[in-house]
């Protein structure tokens, strides 16, 4: 398990390209058979990825949890992006598709992760934040995810949103979750852009093709950065942070959040003239 400790306004206007990256960006998500984690101090979020090929794998506790088992005081949000797999949480078994979305609830002790074909194995994107109550376990498809459209193709950014974990959707204690997809011509994702202060946010990039890249802004509305992104990386965004992206070409992304409250509208919109 990697940590990634909190870093205020102040200093990150004056982080270099490798302070920023190594601050923010996660560049290591999928490896066959093995599992990353990276724990945040931003609302003490989990973000990691889970790739079985050859053999299942067990989301296990690490020492830095202080726990007996992952999801002893935690809930965990599981989204795959690549081919069908199939997770078993204390016994029970879903089949989960690419874009399909399962919710486990705290206090399931034992969570696995397998590929249905190793030619195209599944790769699980995972948030994790503490809960303080029991939601049940479910699975949520992408064809049950109401997905929406929006947008358009004369501002770039035609896009449609499928919304997993909220109060309208899979219950849980505290994460929201879902993804967004571009459509072919539409590289632009949260523009105006937005920040909310009452709680942090995970974005994890994929769909983007080969040698081509998403160039995603960051920092306050008026100190702005940029990393640019690959295929399969993540982005860990503060609660103060901007946090929108333009790509070379249309792809996809898993947006998640925790922290005071679980309203999807809650955002704090910057109008673009504003953003330096």
């Amino acid at each position: 398990m990697q940590a990634r400790y909190e870093s205020s306004p102040k200093e990150t206007a004056s982080m270099n390209t490798a302070e920023l990256r190594s601050n923010f960006l996660v560049e290591t998500l999928f490896t066959p058979d093995q599992i990353h984690i990276v724990y945040s101090h931003y609302d003490r979020m989990i973000l990691g990825g889970i790739m079985p090929k050859n053999e299942s794998l067990n989301l296990s506790t690490y020492d830095e949890l202080k726990s007996d088992y992952f999801l002893e005081r935690r809930e965990i949000g599981i989204i795959n992006v690549a081919g069908d797999g199939k997770i078993t949480a204390d016994g029970e078994v879903f089949s989960i598709s690419k874009l399909d979305c399962l919710y486990v609830g705290k206090g399931v002790k034992k969570v696995v992760f397998e590929s249905i074909d190793s030619t195209n194995p599944a790769k699980y994107f995972i948030l994790s934040a503490p809960a303080h109550a029991t939601y049940p376990t479910r699975l949520m498809t992408k064809e049950e995810a109401s997905p929406a459209v929006m947008g358009a193709i004369e501002t770039a950014n035609q896009r449609v949103i499928y919304k997993y974990i909220h109060l309208e959707g899979i219950k849980s204690c505290q994460l929201v979750m879902g993804l967004t997809v571009l459509q072919i011509g539409s590289v632009w994702n949260t523009m105006p852009s937005h920040t909310h202060d009452r709680r942090m946010e995970a974005y994890c990039y994929f769909d983007v093709p080969e040698n081509h890249g998403v160039l995603h802004l960051m920092g306050q509305p008026q100190e702005t950065r940029h990393l640019w992104i690959s295929n399969h990386q993540a982005i860990i965004s503060p609660p103060w942070s901007v946090h929108s992206g333009c790509g070379t070409s249309n792809y996809s992304f898993i947006w998640g959040m925790a922290g005071e409250n679980q309203s999807f509208s809650d955002m704090d919109f910057i109008p673009i003239s504003e953003l330096r």
